[in-house]
């Protein structure tokens, strides 16, 4: 049999997730939905709670039926799930088909872990809406009950913080940049992360790039190289940079022509997602760098691909290729936990995030945060407990410079207290910021 009946959407035994409420409310209005996101973030199990009807085309023999009889996914009650459609891409224009013959609202779910070559990303325009999963964020952690909401921080009143504090440490953050935020993984101890972790590096490198189209000629290169873009976190160093760090002390570089598909197919695999440089639409401000700012998907795979644990941070202690940062690897792998939960906070109030960076390197504030009207939430990401008038010098600026367009200018730090400074500023701990 190859659909599966799903019963009814929202079975029990499944911890909702922020993108659910998105689901939920887009289901309702659109036909067909196709949510994506790495290998492992949770899309089957999210979207299985909203699917009356499942196809798993990550299964061999479901697919090859799926593939000998394509007209087996139209049938069965809606929602029908049509999982990892990317394994059979006639899929995604089946639907197409189907929707533009039938619009009516709630007719198909697509997960998808990867794009695949050649396929057209504007077919689905107007039929088929993508919606983004990222890894869990620290509001879905667990950890501590979120105090301040990052769409309220977008509203048009500067919202009153008080109350808010935790008892989570510094400690605690470290280790949760090792726990990783794949669901699945982050389920198990120490040693278990850790191999799975170097599972899901050894899959990206053995098959995902065979998968694609892109056979891996010299596996031990693309793994130095993804070493280096780890270490690259949240800087946004130049790629001659990263391909430095990657061969340092080899007189033998490999060629553009070879580093430069490595980011094609991670970023394909939604391995690589950069933060891009934000430019804004009015109150212009000279010199802006155009750069994006290097993450990976999940900060684990980061620590993982450097062989740095939970001690090796909190030391200070680097590992794996030499590179040029200012400031610990722990601060950059903390910046790229916070990025990774404001992105879902950001996704469900439908904002974008963006970083900014002037040209010399002079002004630089970790996240920008838009709204759809132009008008932003500024984010600086400090490690520190305590903030000072030197961790938010570059807020101030912007709020000079952007005048009534910056709704509001946050310090995310691993601190205890939320509040307000006398300057206006927000300095909200990490796990106590939610959507």
């Amino acid at each position: 049999m190859i659909a599966r009946d799903s019963g009814a959407p929202g079975a029990t035994g499944y911890t909702r997730r922020i993108v659910d409420a998105e689901l939920d409310e887009l289901i309702g209005e659109l036909p067909a939905l196709s949510l994506e996101g790495a290998k492992a973030v949770g899309k089957t199990a999210t979207a299985s709670q909203h699917a009356a009807t499942t196809f798993l085309l990550d299964d061999s023999a479901q697919r090859e039926i799926v593939a000998a009889e394509p007209n087996r996914l139209l049938s069965g009650r809606r929602p029908v799930l049509i999982d990892e459609w990317q394994r059979l891409p006639d899929s995604w224009d089946l639907v197409r088909r189907a929707v533009d013959s039938d619009p009516s609202p709630g007719q198909f779910l697509l997960t998808g872990s990867a794009s695949p070559r050649g396929l057209s990303t504007h077919s689905g325009a107007g039929r088929i809406a993508t919606i983004r999963m990222r890894p869990l964020s620290l509001a879905e952690r667990g950890l501590a009950r979120p105090t301040v909401s990052l769409k309220a921080l977008l509203g048009a009143d500067r919202p009153e913080i008080v109350g808010g504090d935790t008892t989570i440490s510094l400690v605690d953050y470290a280790a949760e940049i090792v726990a990783s935020g794949f669901p699945a993984i982050r389920r198990l101890r120490e040693r278990g992360t850790r191999a799975q972790l170097d599972g899901y590096v050894d899959r990206i490198v053995e098959r995902d790039f065979d998968d694609l189209g892109r056979p891996v000629r010299n596996p031990a290169t693309l793994r130095r190289w993804m070493a280096a873009y780890a270490a690259a976190t949240s800087t946004s160093a130049s790629f001659e940079t990263i391909r430095d760090a990657a061969t340092s002390g080899q007189g033998d570089k490999p060629a553009k022509t070879t580093t430069i598909p490595y980011r094609d197919i991670l970023e394909r695999l939604w391995i690589i997602e950069s933060v891009p440089a934000w430019l804004p639409t009015r109150n212009h401000i000279a010199r802006l760098g155009e750069a994006p700012k290097h993450q990976l998907v999940d900060p684990a795979l980061a620590a993982r691909l450097l062989g740095v644990g939970v001690d090796a941070l909190l030391d200070g202690r680097d590992a794996g290729p030499a590179f040029p940062r200012d400031g610990a690897l722990l601060g950059a792998l903390f910046e790229s936990l916070v990025t990774l939960s404001v992105r879902v906070y950001a996704q469900a109030a439908e904002a974008r995030v963006g970083h900014l960076r002037t040209r010399g390197g002079d002004r630089e504030i970790d996240l920008i945060v838009e709204r759809g009207d132009h008008r932003v939430v500024a984010i600086e990401v400090k490690l520190g407990r305590a903030t000072d008038t030197r961790d938010v010098r570059h807020l101030l600026w912007l709020r000079e410079k952007l005048g009534d367009d910056l709704i509001d200018a946050v310090v995310i730090t691993s601190g205890s207290d939320a509040y307000r400074r006398a300057d206006g500023i927000a300095v909200v701990p990490a796990v106590l910021l939610g959507p």
